[in-house]
């Protein structure tokens, strides 16, 4: 005998679908071990192709539909960033088979007080790994050593804070996929998609 299990609201309630994405949002950037603790950010290079790198999310503000990742003020996302401050994010939890899309406009911090937020927040090991040198992605004779001052990494920290005015929220269902578009514009705008 084959049970058949309610659908959740999600697959039928657009509020629900954004609720669902916004808690996915939420566990990421408390939980490690959620998928979407470590999303896919996409910049824009200096040769106009897109690049694509892991990163931790950090924190997550429902109401400002902000983020909060952290990186080396060294690397090229960074400078990236700097000349074209539009990104993506992308995220999967292949439990909940939910992925998220979402369009950003990304602001570097170096030398303020969300910087300065963001690096008490951090653990000594996270703030290792801004002390190594040279600065990453730099060619090296062979693999540096891990660096073990959880200190000096201070100046080459920053936090990407990341705004969103456009998600999509893809739902991965046997009995029929269920896509959605959430913009905030002058008027918050949801909208059903074909999968």
């Amino acid at each position: 005998m084959n049970i058949q299990l309610p659908r959740p609201a999600h697959a039928h309630d657009l509020e629900a679908a954004r609720e669902a994405a916004f808690a996915l949002l939420a566990r990421g950037a408390a939980d490690r071990r959620s998928p979407i603790h470590t999303p896919n950010l996409a910049t824009i290079g200096a040769d106009g192709a897109p690049r694509l790198r892991t990163l931790v999310l950090r924190s997550f503000d429902p109401t400002s539909r902000s983020l909060r990742l952290h990186t080396d003020r060294r690397s090229e996302k960074a400078s990236e960033i700097i000349a074209d401050p539009r990104v993506s994010l992308h995220g999967y939890d292949p439990e909940q088979r939910i992925q998220l899309r979402l369009q950003c406009l990304a602001s570097l911090h170096c030398d303020d007080a969300v910087a300065e937020a963001g690096w008490n927040a951090s653990r000594d090991f996270s703030r290792m790994c801004y002390a190594i040198t040279p600065g990453p992605g730099h060619p090296a004779a062979a693999p540096p050593p891990a660096p073990t001052d959880a200190v000096s990494g201070r100046e080459n920290f920053a936090v990407i804070q990341l705004i969103f005015n456009e998600m999509e929220w893809l739902w991965l269902a046997a009995d029929g996929h269920r896509r959605a578009r959430f913009t905030w514009g002058q008027q918050p705008i949801a909208t059903w998609l074909v999968p």
